[in-house]
């Protein structure tokens, strides 16, 4: 049986582009057999740039709702949140002593900001050592990750190896990518690809009238209602196309090059299938945003099962270190 592991930032509200790319085909795999799902919402790494405490725990309870709505088995599987095990930070002190200062300067995730080195924080530079105590701590086998996650997980087996080579066994697993070369890239309301940081995404949940206010958004031409128009370059079309099934796809595509059918149709028709296609996940959502003892429960439940798995890792590591089981 592969364990697979899988860690969701909490830096803000889940969007259409999170749902698409990674919520929904995570549930997917964690729904065979074979597979032992460990889902963990990474509320430690998002300190690097979310600050307010009350912000954070919204975001925490809403990305929670969200793997719940969309229906992942905490049965079966096994949902926590990073912080409410200590061990998280635990193991990331012990591996930073293993990890050369050149490999952190490295990483693209600092890289990207050293431009601005007034306003790099310690956590964002070491964050990737946070990111492999977070996968080394439940000997996991598989850990599906983006192209741009990529080098942190190398770093991780990096890490990992230097350890074992100290404890002469091979104490903690290498894990190994699961890359999805298929893997959708969501547009947003602009065109670039869907992100928080970009403000362009689309919220599922929000009541119909502010949902509606936002799909109105989409950018789209000036190209007039009663002129062919081409779906291949249009936004709507193509986040409907996500969503819809060959035939409907076919039909607004067909309604696009007769003419006669302007962008605002295809607006409401994308905002009508988000309703349908979502009905249910928007109900669960929020029920569990309504019903935080119960979101509760379920969120501390998860913490127990994983506190179990994480003390016998870090009783290992503490042992090789001197510091006694």
């Amino acid at each position: 049986m592969a364990r697979i592991l899988t860690g969701i930032q909490s830096s803000g509200l889940p969007h259409l582009g999170n749902l698409l790319g990674a919520i929904q085909p995570a549930i997917e795999l964690s729904k065979n057999p074979e597979n032992e799902s460990f889902l963990f919402i990474a509320d430690l790494h998002s300190l690097t740039t979310l600050k307010n405490g009350a912000d954070r725990e919204f975001y925490v309870r809403s990305m929670a709702a969200t793997w719940l709505a969309f229906g992942f088995d905490t049965d079966k599987n096994v949902f926590w949140r990073q912080s409410r095990v200590q061990e998280h930070a635990e193991l990331s002190w012990y591996l930073s002593c293993f990890t050369p200062f050149p490999m952190l300067a490295n990483a693209t995730s600092f890289k990207d900001k050293s431009e601005k080195l007034a306003d790099v924080n310690a956590g964002l530079f070491t964050y990737p050592v946070l990111m492999a105590a977070d996968i080394l701590l439940y000997d996991a086998n598989i850990i599906p990750v983006g192209k741009d996650q990529k080098q942190h997980l190398e770093m991780a087996r990096d890490i990992a190896s230097r350890f074992n080579q100290l404890a002469g066994e091979d104490l903690l697993i290498l894990p190994e990518a699961r890359i999805d070369e298929k893997m959708m890239t969501i547009p947003g309301i602009d065109g670039q690809k869907m992100s928080k940081s970009y403000n362009n995404y689309i919220n599922i949940f929000l009541p119909e009238k502010e949902l509606k206010s936002v799909i109105k958004k989409i950018i789209s031409d000036s190209t007039p209602l009663e002129s062919p128009k081409d779906p291949d370059s249009d936004i709507t079309f193509k986040i409907y196309s996500l969503l819809a099934s060959d035939s409907e796809i076919e039909t607004m595509r067909q309604n696009y090059l007769n003419g006669g059918y302007g962008y605002g149709h295809a607006k409401q028709a994308l905002f009508e299938i988000i309703l349908e296609k979502y009905a249910e996940p928007r109900r669960l959502f929020n029920y569990y945003m309504e019903n935080n003892d119960e979101l509760e429960a379920i969120l501390t439940s998860g913490e127990e099962k994983a506190r179990v798995i994480a003390r016998q890792t870090i009783s290992k590591v503490r042992r090789v270190l001197g510091f006694g089981a």
